[in-house]
């Protein structure tokens, strides 16, 4: 027989048995959307990390007061677990500075303090920022304005929260706004960082404008935190370790009774990402699982298929049908299930995942949303998936067809 013929002969049968058909096709539509929906998810959640990270900065790192064991995102605590006490001066800013690959450094201010504009007032994050370096360092862009820059005294940049969503009335370019009892400009609104990048709701100024405003005490020679921009950001893990180094030598601590954390936000973003593409490959090997059902299924079908077309097997080799071809008949069969089901399960998935991207999930973090993505590597994995599947599961029961010899099943009755 011709493999058209053999194509025929299959999906007659499927097309004749049109209830259990598509019972059976069932079983591998739920499992394939199911897979595309959930990796649709995993693939949207990835993107959104990687780009809300992005914000962060793959060639910065940041020192903070305080040891933290956790690879985290800063210190805080010293040996014991206590809060640490513990302060980064300018002395260990300049000892940073001398480090071989660090490009530039940003001895930071922050604090909170009341921001005042018209008769709204809110209490917002302060950062105060070195003016010199700082425009080197910012990964988040501009909506409106420009950076701060030096001779800036009571100039302020502003989030695009704070612009955008926090006050009832619009905050814009050039308003004066009173923070901390003191009048300042706004003279730039960043974009939306979707809150990884800690922009969203801070108000950014000149680092003793900052100490003038916040409510924590910070002395002039004194920093919250030093941000570091560094040459080649391949140069990550050597440059924090002769960081951490040159700091305990001019701290005079060691390892143990370290009082400060250095933190490579390129580390973070690997963590993260790593931790999420776990979760996806976790999510898509459950839903594997109703693959599994799907192919049970198929070959359940596919035996009852044999069993009650014994005869026509036996009519089939009785007329010059050869095993192959015969096997090649049930097989055929069943990878049109697996062809139906996965067609069918992949325009499920893909409109599943654009209902769960119309509707919108929050992600850890305030403003953040995750969209899904789906690639098309995924619809032809999904594709191809199935059809094995199908396949497979129509191997046992096509080659116990194939075995069958004519005269025996020809006298089958049923």
């Amino acid at each position: 027989m011709k493999n058209i013929d053999i194509f025929r002969l299959s999906l007659s049968h499927v097309r004749k048995s049109k209830m259990r058909s598509w019972l059976t096709i069932i079983g591998i539509v739920i499992g394939v959307a199911a897979i595309v929906a959930i990796i649709s998810v995993g693939e949207g959640m990835q993107a959104s990390v990687q780009a809300n990270l992005g914000s962060l900065g793959a060639d910065l790192m940041t020192v903070t007061p305080g040891f933290s064991r956790a690879t985290g995102f800063g210190g805080g605590h010293g040996p014991n677990g206590a809060p640490s006490s513990e302060i980064l001066t300018d002395k260990d800013l300049n000892v940073i500075k001398q480090v071989p690959g660090v490009l530039y450094t940003n001895g930071m201010v922050s604090g909170r303090s009341e921001m005042i504009i018209g008769t709204e007032k809110i209490s917002v994050s302060i950062s105060g920022v070195d003016t010199s370096v700082w425009r080197a360092m910012v990964t988040t862009d501009i909506e409106a304005g420009r950076l701060l820059q030096p001779g800036d005294s009571n100039a302020v940049v502003i989030g695009y929260s704070l612009a955008h969503d926090v006050f009832l009335q619009p905050v814009t370019q050039n308003r004066p706004v009173t923070i901390g009892g003191k009048t300042f400009k706004i003279v730039g609104i960043f974009t939306e960082s979707g809150g990884f990048g800690g922009t969203d709701n801070a108000v950014y100024m000149p680092a003793d404008s900052a100490r003038d405003v916040i409510t924590e005490n910070v002395s002039r020679n004194q920093f919250t935190s030093i941000t570091v921009k560094i040459a080649d950001q391949s140069l990550v893990d050597s440059v924090k370790a002769d960081i951490e180094q040159k700091l305990m030598m001019s701290r005079h601590v060691n390892p143990r009774t370290k009082d400060f954390t250095v933190t490579a936000f390129a580390s973070i973003q690997q963590q993260i990402s790593s931790v999420t593409q776990s979760i996806s490959i976790f999510l898509a090997a459950i839903a594997a699982v109703s693959l599994l059902v799907g192919a049970v299924g198929i070959a359940n079908t596919m035996f009852m298929s044999v069993m009650e077309r014994t005869r026509q097997i036996g009519l089939l080799k009785a007329l010059g049908a050869t095993d192959n071809e015969v096997m090649r008949l049930f097989l055929m069969e069943s990878g049109l299930f697996g062809v139906v089901g996965g067609v069918i399960g992949i325009t499920t998935g893909i409109l599943i995942s654009v209902l769960i991207s119309s509707v919108g999930v929050s992600m850890i973090g305030p403003g953040g949303t995750m969209t899904t993505v789906v690639p098309p590597q995924l619809i032809l994995f999904a594709l191809t998936f199935s059809i094995l599947v199908g396949v497979i599961s129509g191997v046992v029961p096509a080659r116990n067809a194939a075995r069958m010899k004519p005269v025996d099943a020809l006298r089958f009755e049923q």
